[in-house]
């Protein structure tokens, strides 16, 4: 690797986490004239804390703005390098971005949202393999934390299974990406693991998804 070609892949890897640490959460607060989600529930700023602040719709364009700024800066190192560890490297910045935001002090979301949108760039067949413990999860247990993790958990199995049905023809950087991204997200959740194991956690209340956005009054 050339001087110019390190000098290109450290600018990918320092977008990534600029783009993963746009704070959408609070952006779309203050256009919606809501609460800033850092104010109430978890303090965090993803898709199930807007949905506390905010209601159903504008919850929505949080997590499809999560989804994005995953997604984007994968999508630009595969098409500027074609280098699935470059996807990776990328990925792996954006997920800490939305985090660890630089606009926000360091601190942001859980970065579920954002890892989502790199996996559903680096291989969405995981993504659909792992959606459904995601969810069964969260239905049964009413933990959405705990549907975090487990469903990340379950991406490197998923993409264990795609490698196994392509005779080995899935980038080894992606197996990697498979097992560190989903150790960042439960990094993330350690407050979570913490009230799961102490039975304190708080149960995700289904009528939210029914909702209007929440009074101010």
């Amino acid at each position: 690797m050339n001087a110019v070609e390190l000098g290109r892949d450290a600018l990918l890897v320092i977008l990534a986490y600029l783009c993963g640490s746009i704070p959408v959460g609070v952006l779309v607060a203050r256009a919606s004239g809501g609460p800033d989600p850092r104010t109430i529930g978890s303090g965090r700023t993803g898709g199930t804390n807007a949905l506390r602040a905010l209601g159903r719709r504008w919850a929505a364009l949080v997590v499809l703005g999560d989804l994005a700024k995953g997604a984007m800066p994968v999508l630009l190192a595969r098409i500027v390098t074609g280098d699935p560890a470059m996807e990776v490297l990328s990925g792996l910045a954006a997920v800490v971005g939305a985090s660890r935001s630089i606009f926000l002090g360091f601190g942001g979301g859980r970065g579920v949202g954002t890892g989502v949108g790199t996996m559903l760039v680096i291989q969405p067949l995981a993504v659909l393999i792992a959606a459904p413990v995601f969810l069964v999860v969260i239905l049964v247990t009413r933990y959405v934390s705990l549907g975090s993790l487990l469903g990340s958990a379950a991406l490197l199995p998923a993409m264990g299974l795609i490698w196994l049905v392509a005779n080995g023809a899935v980038p080894p950087a992606y197996l990697v990406y498979a097992a560190v991204g989903p150790a960042l997200i439960w990094l993330t959740h350690a407050d979570n693991i913490e009230r799961l194991m102490k039975g304190t956690e708080r149960k995700f209340d289904l009528s939210l998804l029914r909702r209007r956005r929440p009074s101010n009054g």
